[in-house]
């Protein structure tokens, strides 16, 4: 009886393509000519911070470190990893679903997500945290994004998600109008710790959309250090990824 009911509403409503609108025959998927275009992280990538090697790279091995990485001393997470390069073929599909109230976008992103944090789950997770945003644009906005993607990652993982740990208490103008140095000054002491006990000694992922020059997840990093977790891993849908 529920099969009948699926073809008669999959007839009415056909499944489409997340990105494009053509008609598909799977749930929260792309249809083929969108998929081939999403530009997955794969190996070879640096094992610490998850940069991709370029092609032509003859690198090599499990725990290869990028230059940056083998030079730093005292690294503030750690593992970073992000699913796909941030371009032309994945910005509608996290820009709609970020600003166009595309949250059906949701399930495809998570599991994406879930792919790109093998290596996180591997080393182990006790909880997800998602960047917060202030109340002021929560309000407009209506949904904070990152915090839909570690309610849906949460489902399909099974580790547990922590709201209000760490909260946005001051007002910043959006990161996309700053560069460089002024990200990090736009965002100097914009997130707070609330509540320590619920991350203390635990290994913690902080999840969001997009990682651009990680100024957005230093600074939430650095106010969970606060609370003493054990370890910070970084897990995004999207990442910029420079020469």
């Amino acid at each position: 009886m529920w099969t009948l009911i699926s073809k008669i509403v999959d007839l009415i409503l056909p499944k489409r393509c997340k990105n494009c609108g053509k008609i598909i025959y799977d749930d929260d998927a792309l249809c083929e000519d969108c998929f081939n275009q999403i530009n997955f992280i794969s190996a070879p990538y640096c094992f610490h911070c998850g940069m991709p090697f370029e092609e032509s790279s003859n690198r090599s091995g499990p725990t290869l470190l990028c230059p940056a990485c083998a030079a730093e001393k005292a690294p503030w997470f750690r593992l970073c990893r992000s699913a796909v390069h941030y371009d032309d073929a994945s910005k509608p599909l996290v820009i709609s679903f970020k600003f166009y109230d595309r949250t059906d976008n949701v399930r495809l992103l998570a599991k994406w997500l879930n792919m790109a944090g093998k290596d996180i789950w591997r080393a182990g997770v006790d909880v997800l945290v998602p960047v917060p945003l202030h109340y002021t644009r929560l309000i407009k906005r209506r949904y904070n994004q990152s915090a839909l993607l570690a309610k849906e990652l949460s489902k399909i993982t099974g580790v547990p998600v922590e709201y209000s740990a760490l909260v946005k208490h001051k007002r910043t103008r959006p990161q996309v109008e700053f560069s460089g140095r002024r990200r990090k000054h736009n965002l100097r002491g914009a997130f707070k710790l609330k509540h320590a006990e619920r991350i203390k000694g635990k290994k913690i992922v902080l999840i969001d959309d997009v990682l651009t020059t990680g100024s957005t997840l230093k600074e939430c990093a650095k106010a969970l250090q606060v609370g003493a977790p054990e370890s910070i891993d970084l897990l995004t849908v999207a990442r910029v990824c420079k020469d």
